[in-house]
Formats: C-alpha cells, structure tokens, sequence
C-alpha cells in the first residue's frame, strides 16, 4: 500500500496548525507526519512531496528524523522548492526534484534580542544549530562539514541539476536513463540490445543450441536445424543492415 505526505507551506509547530488551517493556508506540523507513519505497515510505501519555504528548525528536524526512520520505504519527490527547513526533511531518504523546482539552504536565523552578552551567546547557539543542521547535509552527499556550512553560509539556491550533482538529490524527475555505452578501441560500433538479439531468434533455448553447435562445429543434425540456423543468418544480416543505416 502506497501512502501520501504532503509537506506544503510553512513548516510549524503542532500547536500552531489550527490557526494556519482556520485561515486556509498551507503549512505543515509534525503531526501530519506522524498520522501517515501511525498507519504504516510492514511492506508499504511512502511518497512524500515537498513544495515549501521552510519554517522552524526544529520541525524540520523532527519530520527529518520522522521520515529517516522509515528510510528504506521512502521516496521525496520535490516539486516546488525546499528551502531551509523544508530541504533537510528532504535529506532523509531517496529523493527526486522536479526540473523547474529549488532548494535552498541557509544558516539558521534569530530575532533575538538584548545586551551584547545575549547577542554573543546567541551567536553560538546559533552556530551550532548550524553544526547540528548541517550533518543531514553531509550524511546525504559524503561532503565535509566545512563544505557543507560554507554552502548554508552562501544561502545557496540550487536547480535540480546543481542539487543532483553536489549529492543532495538522487535523480531528476522526469530523466530517462540512458544505457551505459562501453568503450572499445576500433570501429565506432553498438553492441545489440537484448531485444535486438530476441529478434534475431536467440530464444534461452536456441542460444544455448547456437551456442553448443559453434564450439562444437556441429553441422545441423536435419533440415529443420539448417533451415533454423539459415534464418537466423538472414536475421543477423538484416540486423547489421539496419545498424548501418
């Protein structure tokens, strides 16, 4: 069974989520997250999707920790932007990004107020909220710390492709992969695909008799095998004209 988490709007407290949904806005708490995971079972799927600016530091880290806890069921699918807190939730399991979405991230902020003292000590909590925030980053991607709040220190905006290849994403959504081409020295040549050889005739059962009548040089024991081994000449044939073409 599939199940559906929808992390839109601001990410905020549980106790604030009357006063966003009296108003219609979009937002989400932990206890959106937490209904969906109460109802998982063993051998169900979680697609979660994100479309947010962020919020508060530590909802993101609890919905982070939340959906890391089910990493091996859960798959991120960014489809608007994850900035702040919204791209730390992202970081807890496989995750997509839509082409034309954004991620953001960037050191945590305060409106703290008082003395130079109180300014002074915020400044710390704050670096190591930074510190603390950071780890989602370069457990995802293997980067360094010093890299990682050097890019929160930025506040980096990152395309899908700029995510995909820092690590902070696994794939584009929407991408077809392409078949790895090996390399060879020689003419320019593509190997036959394992449709093309089913073309050809190399069912499990002839390739294996194809197979065993070369290394053997067996001649075909009957007419039937002849006229067997002749069309898949011409099949092998006809697949080199069309490579050629």
């Amino acid at each position: 069974m599939k199940h559906r988490i929808n992390i839109r709007g601001v990410m905020i407290p549980n106790d604030y989520k009357w006063y966003y949904d009296f108003f219609g806005e979009d937002s989400t708490c932990p206890a959106d997250v937490q209904k969906i995971m109460d109802a998982f079972a063993d051998g169900d799927e979680i697609e979660v999707y994100v479309n947010s600016p962020g919020g508060v530091i530590d909802v993101g880290s609890e919905i982070y920790t939340l959906l890391r806890s089910r990493k091996d069921n859960v798959k991120i699918y960014i489809t608007g932007e994850a900035c702040s807190a919204a791209s730390i939730a992202a970081m807890a399991s496989y995750c997509e990004m839509s082409p034309t979405a954004l991620m953001m991230v960037h050191c945590v902020s305060s409106g703290a107020k008082g003395n130079h003292n109180d300014m002074e000590h915020m400044a710390e909590v704050l670096r190591t909220a930074d510190k603390a925030l950071c780890t989602a980053y370069t457990e995802k991607t293997g980067m360094s710390e010093e890299d990682a709040l050097k890019m929160m220190e930025h506040e980096t905006w990152l395309t899908a492709a700029q995510a995909k290849e820092k690590g902070l994403i696994d794939a584009i959504m929407f991408e077809e992969s392409q078949p790895e081409i090996p390399l060879v020295a020689g003419p320019i040549f593509a190997l036959p695909d394992k449709n093309q050889i089913e073309n050809i005739g190399f069912s499990d059962i002839n390739l294996e008799k194809v197979k065993r009548m070369l290394k053997q040089a067996e001649e075909p024991e009957n007419s039937g095998d002849a006229a067997f081994l002749m069309q898949l000449n011409l099949n092998l044939l006809k697949l080199k004209g069309e490579k050629r073409a």
